[in-house]
């Protein structure tokens, strides 16, 4: 186990730079890998791809995954040729600062490096303080206003330069684990249900969706125009498995203890209930999460989507959330694929989620 490598196709959407609304090499890996195990492929006008199997089958089963990530993007370049940006999502900005970058642009990607005053700069009272985004750039080595403006423009993105890495045996870090993985989890289960369909009742759509990270809005088209009776979005859930982590607030999440499986008002009781019984029968472990609220997953889009659907929310545990290095187990990832190939097969012709 501890020489098992991570799927490629998991590692190439890792390698893939996506940020909200430029997710164009993400989309080229699921075109790669996806494309020809569907029965249907589309793409639409926001970016989203889905794919889909057994389109005579029922019921509808949906599978949604975001494949954008964070991203800073130019907004402003000074006289000297420094690059101010706004951050594209919830980027901590404790974090930004000497960070290597790839800006894409219309002829390519541009490096730069993020910079700050270096601490020996800063009074003692500033050292204290969180850093000003303004206080914060983007160095790619012009001279000038003019020399940056010939290499990027205003509206250009930039994400990390952090490449996956395994560091011990199936536990591994990268940049945009969130939601890499989880896009991966459900592209991965229409391969394998598309190789193996004996059995399988459901009609199932697989969406690689965009822009959650700024609203779920890939997610919202794609709940509008297709309808389902069931649907599940996978994304990443906080692991609090690591010092500083309070339990009683936060819960209790381990990397490498499965799938965390989402309870409250976003999921059907019906489909929670399910999916539970499938793990106990496939000997799958899995976490329970409480969640009293919408959650800030493509979930609260699903739920909702053409009169309704009988939701899930499935986590994958992910220490770091929304950094620059953000550690996941694949065996977690392996888990939740194997959790919902499980589920898809279950689901009998003419079952809905209705209670």
């Amino acid at each position: 186990m501890s020489e098992k490598q991570a799927p490629q196709f998991l590692v190439d959407l890792l390698t893939a730079r996506s940020p909200s609304g430029a997710e164009f090499e993400a989309q080229a890996v699921v075109d790669r890998y996806v494309k020809e195990a569907a029965d249907v492929y589309e793409k639409d006008t926001l970016g989203n791809r889905i794919a889909t199997i057994n389109p005579e089958g029922d019921p509808t089963l949906l599978l949604a995954g975001h494949m954008d990530e964070l991203a800073l993007m130019i907004s402003y370049v000074d006289k000297d040729g420094f690059l101010y940006f706004d951050n594209v999502g919830g980027i901590d900005v404790n974090t930004i600062s000497g960070r290597r970058v790839s800006i894409l642009t219309k002829d390519g990607v541009v490096k730069g490096v993020t910079g700050r005053r270096a601490i020996h700069l800063l009074t003692a009272e500033e050292r204290k303080k969180v850093p000003e985004q303004h206080n914060l750039w983007i160095d790619i080595g012009a001279k000038n206003k003019e020399e940056a403006l010939k290499r990027v423009r205003i509206g250009d993105v930039g994400v990390y330069d952090q490449a996956w890495e395994q560091i011990y045996g199936t536990v591994g870090v990268g940049r945009a684990c969130d939601n890499k993985s989880g896009c991966y989890v459900v592209m991965e289960v229409l391969r394998r249900l598309s190789k193996e369909r004996e059995g399988l009742a459901a009609k199932v759509i697989s969406a690689a969706t965009v822009q959650e990270e700024i609203g779920v809005r890939g997610a919202n088209a794609i709940s509008q125009r297709y309808p389902a009776h069931y649907s599940i979005a996978v994304d990443v859930g906080h692991a609090t498995d690591h010092p500083e982590c309070d339990n009683r607030r936060f819960g209790e999440f381990k990397l490498g203890g499965g799938p965390i499986i989402t309870r409250g008002p976003n999921v059907n009781p019906l489909v929670f209930e399910r999916l539970m019984e499938v793990a106990e029968q496939e000997n799958i472990p899995v976490q329970v999460e409480a969640t009293p609220r919408p959650t800030p997953t493509d979930g609260r889009e699903l739920q909702l989507g053409a009169g309704g659907s009988a939701c899930a929310v499935i986590s994958i545990p992910l220490r770091y959330m929304h950094t620059a290095s953000e550690v996941i187990d694949t065996e977690d990832v392996e888990k939740v694929i194997q959790l919902i190939c499980a589920f898809a097969r279950s689901l009998k012709t003419g079952e809905r989620g209705d209670f």
